[in-house]
């Protein structure tokens, strides 16, 4: 399997892809398939769970597509024994789910949900019985939203991740999570993205809880990180006095970022962009101390780190796998379109540049080259094994006279990113597993309903799953690579 040449349409880019086995990946490569609580489960409202940052958010008039929300998104909570039959029907052996913090500990504070822990335990059982490793996420953007207002049920904290009281908090419920399922599950990451959960939810506004200020997502960044070296510690130690195997980790979205020109002004743009989407996560992760180059970027924005004695300490607990979310690289430069190297406020301009690339129903550039580009690096700075947690496409898809859904654009997608895993590998990139983003059509945060992820269509009108070609295609894929 190669990858091609990109092209300049998604009409050209989608081609009828016969299932083969991959060339560079091992018979103990991990394959997988991903989902969140929030965009899947529903049941809002049932068995004790109180509302989340989206519960909330998606309440916002012209914050969602359409007002639309996750009260009963893909119903999963009620059809989860059928869900996980349709995960091993694909072959996969890891499914990676995240825990719903509010159905686990309601309003982010004092004991464990037993109803909440029950589901999740039921589906440790439903995945264990068809021989499917449970891969959790801890957090995957659902703060409860008590720990965001602090002005419900009687809590004192408030504030969001901007808060470093949440990050203890975040600490005390994967304990609980860890308590009740640390026997059983090996595989734990602490959060999903916490670019997203800083930058969008409290930068740019553009996802819950909908706030737009620099300085609050900057410290959202520094307590998200602490929140993991807390829950960290405490999974790690606890694992080891009961004799748990245990292989712990966070994931992180990341992109290349590549310069238009050899102009210095771009170089300087890739290096701000790397900076505040790379670095800044990684290397207090694995190198215990922030970039002094974003350090001293975030100053000119007034912006500044909370650090305390021994947080670094915390935050750079061991990890044993880094879960990599990749969509795109980003051409960047370091001018305005006018040619400015500076923006309306003054500041250095890091702008990110279109090409004639392939798109997907994101309007996201294709780019598969890319993904083997990072691994290799990350590979040769960090030296963390790696595990693609989070990739794949949204597209229009569209239902056959026969009831199928022929997606060949997400089928070449994903043939092309898992030929670009394999070369990685083969280039010296300890990347162990690839799970599909996503296993069904769900909630996608901002845009509602509008866009499908899914290698399984879901009708939300009858809660219908149906196997796409890019489903049946995976599936094969996975048989003939470890059969060879």
């Amino acid at each position: 399997m190669n990858i091609v040449t990109p092209v300049t349409t998604p009409e050209e880019y989608a081609r009828e892809i016969a299932a083969a086995a991959v060339p560079g990946l091992p018979a103990d490569f991990r394959w997988g398939v991903a989902t969140a609580a929030y965009q899947i489960e529903g049941a809002a409202a049932e068995d004790g769970r109180t509302p989340s940052i989206w519960d909330t958010y998606c309440r916002v008039p012209g914050m969602v597509v359409r007002g639309e929300n996750g009260d009963v998104a893909c119903d999963h909570y009620h059809r989860m024994p059928e869900d996980v039959r349709l995960i091993a029907d694909l072959g996969v052996d890891t499914y990676r789910f995240s825990l719903s913090w509010p159905r686990i500990q309601p309003g982010g504070r004092g004991p464990a949900n037993a109803k909440g822990l029950d589901f999740y335990k039921r589906l440790v059982d439903e995945l264990e019985a068809r021989d499917i490793t449970p891969w959790i996420t801890l957090y995957h953007w659902d703060l409860p939203q008590e720990l965001e207002t602090g002005d419900i049920g009687g809590s004192t904290a408030g504030g969001g991740w901007p808060a470093r009281d949440t990050a203890h908090r975040f600490a005390e419920y994967a304990a609980l999570a860890y308590d009740a399922l640390g026997d059983r599950v090996k595989h734990w990451t602490t959060l999903n993205e916490p670019w997203c959960s800083a930058m969008l939810g409290y930068a740019y506004g553009n996802q819950a809880p909908g706030r737009q200020d620099f300085g609050d997502a900057i410290r959202a960044v520094h307590h998200l990180l602490l929140g993991h070296g807390l829950a960290a510690r405490y999974i790690r130690e606890t694992a080891a006095a009961r004799g748990n195997e245990l292989e712990l980790g966070i994931t992180l979205n990341l992109g290349t970022a590549t310069p238009e020109t050899d102009s210095a002004e771009d170089a300087e743009a890739c290096r701000r962009a790397d900076g505040m989407g790379r670095r800044l996560y990684l290397d207090p992760l694995v190198k215990g101390a922030y970039p002094e180059d974003v350090v001293a970027d975030l100053a000119l924005r007034n912006a500044e780190l909370p650090v305390r004695d021994g947080d670094l300490d915390v935050i750079s607990t061991p990890i044993d796998i880094l879960g990599v979310n990749f969509y795109r690289g980003t051409l960047f430069s370091g001018v305005t379109e006018e040619g400015s190297p500076v923006d309306a406020e003054g500041l250095p301009v890091t702008r990110g540049v279109e090409r004639d690339l392939p798109r997907t129903a994101m309007d996201w550039e294709i780019t598969p080259t890319a993904l083997t580009d990072l691994l290799v690096g990350l590979e040769k700075e960090y030296g963390v094994p790696t595990v693609i947690t989070e990739n794949g496409a949204a597209f229009d898809d569209t239902v056959s006279e026969d009831g199928q859904i022929h997606d060949a654009d997400r089928t070449t997608y994903l043939a092309d990113h898992i030929a670009a895993v394999a070369a990685a590998r083969t280039a010296g990139a300890d990347v162990r597993g690839y799970f599909a983003w996503s296993l069904m059509d769900n909630f996608e945060w901002s845009y509602g309903y509008d866009k499908r992820f899914g290698i399984v269509r879901v009708d939300y009108d009858t809660q219908e799953r149906t196997l796409k070609d890019s489903a049946k295609w995976y599936r094969d894929t996975i048989r003939l690579t470890r059969s060879r």
